[in-house]
């Protein structure tokens, strides 16, 4: 009966209309559609749809309440294991975790698991959100360094334990990449990114805004001085990568950081605020992940023609497969197979076109994916009067330049073992802070592994204490 039934369809607006708005794209499903939905999860006996989540949310269970039309239960089982299920239900890769191992998408379509997730998530929160029972106070303060999901992720489960949970925010919102790196459109901050940590707050968490690490405080100061028992570092990857071609210190080039934080942590996409945002006519995209697609999509909204400049093909784009889709109804134009050698400027500093080369794919690099070549010859000019650069980003080295005995690898990313563990005793990181720029939702993973981790070891420390 469920694989006969095909996938309820998600209502969109309408591709011209939202292309000059920032309102979000998808609507999600009422619950008529979600209990249609739900009812073709076959509920496997080993689902993997489970173990293909990193944060191992009990999928099946919650997907049966919804068939049922009992949402409270479906969100209270969504809450044992995840703090952000709005969010979650929006950005997630769902299409290569939950929904990619879906039984019923060996042969047909997967149950729209990321979909009914934000469904559940949403009714929950118009209702006050699910109210969670912590543990008795256990006498540890833990400091979380980052309001991310990572962050969020470990103080919430940490509080729910019994800690003592600060977070340390750099900037005066928290939310990290929620709330300054994802457009509006894709994640409403006041609708869904303020309401899910006021959730975590909730739970007696406690969130100090414009607080640098590494300037402010410190590591070793939260250690020593602050009375913590232990430090979760979770300050993401915000340092921005550039190619390192000619014309890059040009008047109107930014990194996609730099252009996305400034539309939504200050509004600048709103009349109404005094901080607007350079943005360009005719706007060159270079990169091929989700953060392109967000400044591609942001810059159109403002009004620009949006050119996405990839240097691999359609294929092996790495953004998710439904920003891609959604980007060209819009009108974001696609070059493929095209790489940037040099951006053009005026006389007085600004960018007045990118010189680009033709390039076909290779042998495979160590990723697995055919590596782009240059081909000799094929040098050709776009037309721009903006460039903006979304190639990836780094961890800030500052907290791991001011904590001693924290060690890093090459790349700048904090080394920690799989429990986010680190080389410093009560020291713990996860998220993009040692993986460098990945998804919100392997962040959360991560931030879930680090709270248990830090559970065990302050544990058996005041084991070693009582001993003694």
């Amino acid at each position: 009966m469920a694989a006969k039934i095909p996938r309820v369809p998600v209502r969109e607006q309408d591709p011209q209309v939202r292309a000059r708005n920032f309102e979000e794209v998808c609507l999600g499903y009422n619950a008529q559609e979600a209990m249609l939905e739900a009812s073709r999860c076959l509920n496997c006996k080993n689902p993997r749809c489970v173990g293909a989540c990193p944060v191992s949310v009990k999928i099946p269970q919650f997907i049966a309440q919804v068939a049922s039309g009992d949402f409270d239960a479906a969100a209270r089982i969504i809450s044992e294991d995840s703090s952000l299920p709005s969010v979650c239900g929006r950005v997630c890769p769902q299409e290569t975790q939950c929904e990619g191992s879906c039984i019923l998408g060996i042969k047909g379509e997967p149950v729209a698991i990321g979909k009914l997730e934000r469904f559940v998530a949403d009714t929950s929160l118009a209702k006050g959100g699910v109210k969670v029972e912590c543990a008795p106070a256990n006498g540890h303060k833990v400091a979380v360094i980052g309001s991310g999901p990572a962050g969020l992720a470990c103080a919430g489960d940490l509080a729910k334990m019994g800690y003592d949970v600060t977070i340390f925010e750099a900037l005066h919102k928290p939310g990290g990449v929620l709330e300054y790196g994802i457009p509006e459109f894709r994640l409403p901050k006041e609708k869904i990114v303020a309401a899910e940590i006021a959730s975590v707050k909730a739970l007696g968490v406690k969130i100090e805004a414009n607080v640098v690490a590494g300037r402010t405080v410190t590591v070793d100061s939260l250690l020593d001085s602050e009375g913590f028992s232990a430090v979760f570092i979770a300050s993401g990857a915000g340092l921005p990568k550039f190619m390192g071609i000619p014309g890059e210190n040009l008047n109107g080039v930014f990194s996609a950081n730099e252009f996305l934080t400034r539309n939504n942590l200050m509004r600048a996409y709103d009349e109404e605020y005094l901080t607007p945002v350079y943005h360009g006519h005719k706007v060159v995209v270079v990169g091929g992940g989700n953060v392109a697609m967000d400044a591609a999509r942001t810059a159109l909204r403002l009004g620009a023609e949006v050119t996405v400049v990839y240097r691999r093909t359609e294929n092996e784009l790495p953004a998710r497969k439904e920003e891609v889709h959604h980007a060209k109804e819009e009108g974001v134009v696609f070059a493929m197979l095209t790489n940037p050698v040099e951006i053009l400027g005026t006389e007085k500093g600004w960018v007045n076109g990118i010189r680009c080369i033709r390039m076909e794919l290779g042998e495979p690099d160590a990723s697995g994916r055919r590596s782009p070549v240059p081909v000799e010859g094929s040098e050709f000019e776009i037309e721009a009067d903006s460039v903006i650069m979304a190639l990836g980003t780094s961890p800030n080295p500052m907290i791991a330049r001011t904590t001693a005995g924290l060690a890093t690898n090459r790349r700048g990313c904090i080394e920690a073992d799989a429990d986010g563990a680190t080389s410093r005793e009560g020291v713990f990181a996860g998220g993009d802070a040692v993986t460098g720029a990945a998804t919100v939702i392997l962040a959360m993973g991560a931030g879930r592994k680090a709270a248990a981790a830090i559970d065990r070891f302050l544990s058996e420390k005041d084991a070693r204490s009582s001993r003694a």
